[in-house]
């Protein structure tokens, strides 16, 4: 699998607080910027800025509700990322199994 990362998408999730509300959002189904400020650690303020990030590169939708915005989670887009970082860790295994050959070798050449 050779996917292309998107730095912006991962930029934004790459942040533990918008991780937390992404898990939020995937179990309550959706949520507002003050519901989910009961459930986090930073202001209401903070979770609508952290929400804009998550919007910007489509990670959630929102929908007005009233005088509030709802969010929910685009499983598409997380389903994206997870494409994404599964294909970065299967480089990455491939990249060290590579290292460990060659440091087998050379130990083997040192002990020979």
């Amino acid at each position: 699998m050779n996917v292309t990362v998107d730095d912006e998408l991962w930029s934004a999730v790459g942040d533990p607080i918008r991780r937390r509300m992404l898990d939020l959002l995937l179990t309550g189904g959706a949520g507002t910027a003050t519901t989910l400020s009961e459930q986090l650690p930073v202001t209401r303020q903070a979770v609508a800025k952290h929400l804009g990030v998550l919007d910007r590169v489509g990670l959630v939708h929102v929908t007005p509700s009233g005088r509030e915005r709802l969010y929910q989670v685009d499983e598409a887009q997380l389903a994206r990322a997870v494409a994404q970082l599964s294909s970065v860790g299967a480089t990455w295994d491939a990249r060290l199994r590579r290292i460990k050959q060659i440091a087998e070798a050379i130990q083997r050449s040192q002990e020979g």
